[in-house]
């Protein structure tokens, strides 16, 4: 029961959503909403679309928040590593390090990012954008790997040592297919982070065109705040949908068990 009033209170912003974004005008204004539509309408989307460039948007977030997580997981991996293996007072550091950088709120960091992006002629481009979600996903993608690199067996690496495999090998043939669920936890976190982070995108994005998807849905609020709550909310339905899609197609390779039974102690 629990459980299940957690799975409630989890949906409900989802569900209240997915209702809104399917209802005409007349039952959006009403002082008697209802969960489930009584007249459902597509008309929402259709304006969605008409109103701004979804289809761009989604395609310039798509691009950023795939190259940055596959480039975070990539450098994260063998950082990850040695991190994990070397236990010295230098990589206990660096780990607290990196969590410690969380900690940093975003308004301290924009002006020197901003300063730097503009003296690499970065400013307003997908790619200075797709770089600066790197650098802010690679520290907590770093300390979610360390974890799962220590939960591989020595064993493994020790008995690819003894049959002359050297680090990268052991790495690569060893290590990094046991660490396939870590792997895909981590690229799904740098993505959905990339996906749906507003602030930077904002700042350093300044064509129209180049806009990514959570800052043209600001573009369906009035002069004076006043929302286009039902195009609005069509809007952010698809804007959700990709993370959802994407979640549920790789859930199974996160939750799987790949290191049961590798190593018997």
């Amino acid at each position: 029961m629990a459980l299940l009033c957690y799975l409630v209170f989890l949906a409900f912003p989802f569900l209240w959503l997915v209702s809104t974004a399917f209802k005409p005008p007349r039952e959006l204004g009403s002082i008697h909403p209802t969960w489930i539509p009584r007249a459902p309408t597509l008309d929402n989307f259709r304006s969605a679309f008409d109103e701004q460039p979804l289809l761009q948007a989604a395609a310039n977030s798509l691009l950023a928040a795939a190259v940055s997580a596959l480039v975070a997981v990539v450098l994260a991996t063998p950082l990850a590593y040695v991190l994990a293996r070397r236990r010295t007072r230098l990589a206990r550091a660096a780990t607290g390090w990196v969590v410690v950088s969380q900690a940093f709120p975003l308004v301290l960091l924009i002006i020197p990012l901003f300063l730097v992006l503009k003296s690499l002629h970065l400013i307003d481009s997908r790619t200075g954008l797709a770089l600066v979600y790197v650098v802010w996903s690679l520290p907590f993608a770093l300390w979610m790997l360390t974890g799962y690199v220590r939960a591989v067996p020595r064993e493994l690496e020790e008995a690819a040592a003894v049959d002359g495999a050297g680090r990268l090998r052991i790495l690569v043939s060893v290590t990094g297919p046991l660490l396939a669920p870590g792997l895909v936890a981590t690229g799904l976190f740098a993505f959905i982070t990339a996906w749906n982070e507003f602030f930077f995108a904002l700042v350093l994005l300044k064509s129209p065109e180049k806009q990514t998807m959570p800052v043209v849905l600001t573009h369906f609020l009035g002069a004076e705040g006043v929302a286009d709550l039902g195009p609005l909310a069509a809007a952010a339905l698809l804007a959700t949908l990709p993370s959802l899609v994407l979640f549920a197609v790789i859930q199974r390779r996160i939750t799987g068990g790949m290191l049961a039974g590798a190593v018997k102690s």
